[in-house]
């Protein structure tokens, strides 16, 4: 392992953070920055750091106190108000009680805080507390738990890395760790470092330096060690490429993210999906494909923080039928229903150790495991899913790790569940409570203009992962950028030709990729034409019926197929007009065009309420741009609307604005709170035409 530690950027740190935070703190931030940076240590959280130092409370008195990273804060990203300060001798206090439930100990510690609003300290405070040095760090490093988790473990942790470091048996982190780890501590205190079994790595020291390092020279020594003794390798029983196992997921994707999907009791909202991200790599083709692969894949996580992201097992499918879609449905679908049977057994054994008032999880594996293929995580978004899929990752290489030195071994069942079912695991989770489309994924064509933007702007604050598609080019990456800005993961940026059947269905093709398929599609893309039906020229009345019809139906149609391998159901809105219902002069290829494609969405609502998949139509009026986005389809229409009322662009929105029965402007956030409505499936609408217009009586549905 490399030590990054840097003289300079120390100093950076100080000299940013010195002043208000003190020096001590400063070099805490820099250190966990450090450790937190290394994947190979800690992942998503992972890991927890401490410093001890005075605190001057409110009095002006000079008080000890330890300052313990906050419960879910990230070490790669933490800044000092990350790190939560504790009067640290009313927690040394605690070592004396001869138990503590986690209830009271979280209510202890919090009572203990020099600030009262303070997040919660991690569920390890007290282990920091216990143990006396300054700074101490504490680590999930891959190489230690390589040593640990093997039946043998602690004598082969004394051999790797000798007698000056402490062994302490697995406890569940919380009071009875600590007091373990300190007594332990005491009977060694000349000693490097502490591995605790199947969690990781705890060291100390009286500089930041000094305890980082020695994360450093212990886990170098572990590596070290691990490659000596690696004798055995796995070999393949197959060999699957890595361009065979992409084209599989392709197929494969929407058909296992329907069948994970969980039934519920709300005949509106009759699914709770998830977001697919894929492992296809080398590395993962060698394990599901090689000799002893699935015996390694079928054991529990490295370290039990992972249990609330990844359950206690994977799931495995043996020997898909990549060649038979029907006979894959069904391999897949068996073998999800036997896991869900699994789990809700083992959730029945140990009923009786499930906290009070703790919800249980799903039965729904978030790591599905296919020879051939490779791996694919679940999550209710995707950056849950992204969590799972980085600690799989790290999973099955340390695994493989062990699969070359001896056996791998975890922990046991209750120890699994006790930590599953962690009250203060689980207070790390975001519910997404308020997030209605936070497990959906939408298509928008036309995405780049006024309305587009407006819709994937309403729609990622509702939650929802959003394709932005539009006509490639900078326009469009520029927008799916800024988009990116502040929501991250949830947006892709999908260069899509509507009037090209084989762009559609690549565009499909890459949320697939993306996310695992699409739950809703909002049909945006359109063209305008200004012109009187004497003087139109056929090229253009067939440039926007190619756009505004045949892109229209290509959507349309490949939607419908889609939904209808997922399985559980959808949602379509097309982005309609008042011209439909009350069309204008010079007018005409827009209105019949737009009136053609209206149609197509009123039969698709007829055919695809089977499968119950929704399609509804939004129809707005004079929606001229969305901030600094400006209508395409009112550039080409504004000019001659404005020469034929003799008005100035502002005089034109004011014509528009006092024509409705409402004497308001129709503006494109109004468009997307339209979509919304149908996107949440407000009330059992397919079929229906929603006017977004202010009220205009010749334009109204009928």
């Amino acid at each position: 392992m490399k030590n990054a530690w840097s003289k300079a950027e120390s100093s950076e740190f100080i000299a940013k953070y010195g002043d208000r935070w003190g020096e001590s703190l400063a070099l805490r931030t820099y250190s966990s920055q450090l450790l937190g940076a290394e994947k190979t240590l800690v992942l998503h959280g992972g890991g927890n750091t401490s410093v001890k130092d005075n605190f001057v409370d409110v009095l002006g008195r000079v008080v000890p106190g330890i300052f313990v990273k906050a419960s879910g804060h990230d070490l790669a990203t933490i800044e000092p108000e990350g790190h939560v300060a504790i009067r640290l001798g009313d927690l040394c206090a605690l070592r004396d009680l001869p138990e503590l439930s986690d209830k009271l100990m979280v209510n202890e510690i919090r009572t203990k805080l020099f600030d009262a609003t303070a997040p919660t300290p991690s569920i390890e405070a007290l282990m920091h507390a216990f143990i006396p040095s300054q700074y101490v760090d504490h680590t999930h490093a891959d190489a230690i738990l390589a040593l640990t988790n093997q039946p043998n473990g602690r004598h082969i942790v004394r051999q790797a890395l000798g007698k000056d470091v402490i062994v302490v048996d697995y406890f569940r982190p919380g009071f009875e760790l600590a007091k373990a780890a300190a007594h332990a501590f005491e009977l060694e205190p000349k000693s490097r470092a502490m591995v605790l079994m199947k969690h990781g790595l705890v060291t100390w020291g009286e500089t930041a330096r000094e305890s980082y390092e020695r994360t450093v020279n212990i886990v170098t020594q572990a590596e070290e060690y691990l490659a000596k003794n690696a004798t055995k390798t796995l070999t393949r029983k197959a060999a699957t490429s890595l361009e065979q196992s992409r084209e599989r997921y392709l197929r494969i994707a929407p058909v296992l993210r329907g069948l994970m999907a969980v039934r519920t009791a709300d005949m509106d909202c009759p699914y709770h999906r998830f977001i697919l991200r894929p492992l296809l790599t080398k590395e993962t083709l060698d394990l599901v494909d090689g000799n002893g692969g699935r015996e390694m894949a079928l054991t529990p996580p490295l370290v039990s923080d992972h249990l609330v992201r990844t359950k206690a097992l994977p799931l495995w499918i043996d020997a898909p039928q990549y060649d038979d879609t029907k006979k894959l449905m069904e391999q897949i679908s068996h073998a999800l229903a036997k896991y869900r049977q699994g789990y809700d057994a083992y959730v029945q054994r140990h009923a009786n150790r499930l906290p009070k008032g703790l919800q249980r999880f799903d039965s729904t594996p978030r790591v599905v495991l296919m020879p051939g293929l490779g791996v694919v995580c679940a999550g209710k978004d995707v950056a849950e899913a992204e969590v799972v899929r980085d600690i799989t990752a790290r999973t099955l290489s340390v695994k493989a790790q062990i699969a070359a030195v001896g056996e791998y071994e975890g922990l046991n069942e209750q120890q699994l569940f006790d930590m599953e079912y962690h009250r203060l695991q689980h207070s790390k989770l975001d519910s997404g409570a308020m997030r209605p489309l936070r497990r959906s994924v939408a298509l928008v064509t036309g995405a780049a203009g006024a309305l587009g933007s407006a819709i994937c702007e309403e729609l990622l604050k509702a939650g929802c992962h959003v394709a932005a598609s539009d006509l490639p080019g900078d326009r469009l990456t520029s927008f799916a950028d800024r988009l990116e800005q502040t929501y991250g993961a949830r947006v892709t940026a999908v260069p899509l030709d509507v009037t090209d059947k084989s762009s559609v269905a690549s565009g499909y093709d890459q949320v697939v990729q993306t996310w695992g398929g699409t739950d809703l599609v909002i049909a945006n893309a359109g063209l305008a034409h200004v012109s009187s039906l004497a003087d139109m020229e056929s090229q253009a009345f067939t440039r926007l019926q190619k756009v505004n019809l045949e892109g229209t139906l290509h959507i349309l149609a490949e939607a419908a197929r889609r939904f209808k391998i997922q399985g559980t159901g959808g949602d379509i809105v097309l982005i309609s007009t008042k011209n439909v219902f009350a069309p204008g002069a010079r007018f005409g290829a827009y209105s019949a065009t737009k009136s053609a494609a209206h149609q197509l969405a009123r039969v698709a609502s007829l055919e695809l309420a089977e499968i119950d998949v929704r399609v509804n139509m939004v129809s707005p009026d004079a929606v001229f741009a969305h901030g600094d986005t400006r209508s395409g389809l009112w550039a080409e229409v504004g000019p001659d609307r404005m020469r034929a009322r003799d008005l100035d662009e502002r005089g034109l929105e004011e014509y528009y604005r006092k024509r409705n029965l409402l004497k308001v402007p129709v503006t494109a956030e109004h468009v997307a709170r339209a979509v919304l409505f149908f996107a949440t499936r407000q009330a059992p609408n397919t079929g229906a035409t929603l006017p977004v217009d202010g009220g205009l009586p010749d334009a109204t549905p009928r």
